[in-house]
């Protein structure tokens, strides 16, 4: 089975994420029929916490990240 979980490099981060959220992470979960859920990872000294971001099919994911 593949691997659906990818963290997305830096460089590709889109600037409202970056601006918007104030990310130090970012992560990609492919879902079924091209979907794609995007969320980051923030923690505290006690709790992770994954935070969507956004999901999208793979049209609107690609014009978002610009490929």
């Amino acid at each position: 089975m593949e691997n659906l979980r990818i963290k997305i490099p830096k460089n590709l981060w889109p600037e409202k994420y970056i601006s918007e959220y104030k990310i130090t992470n970012l992560w990609k979960y492919d879902l079924p029929n091209s979907w794609r859920l995007i969320y980051t990872i923030e923690s505290d000294d006690i709790k992770i916490f994954n935070i969507l971001l956004e999901w999208f099919n793979h049209k609107d994911y690609e014009r978002r990240f610009k490929y």
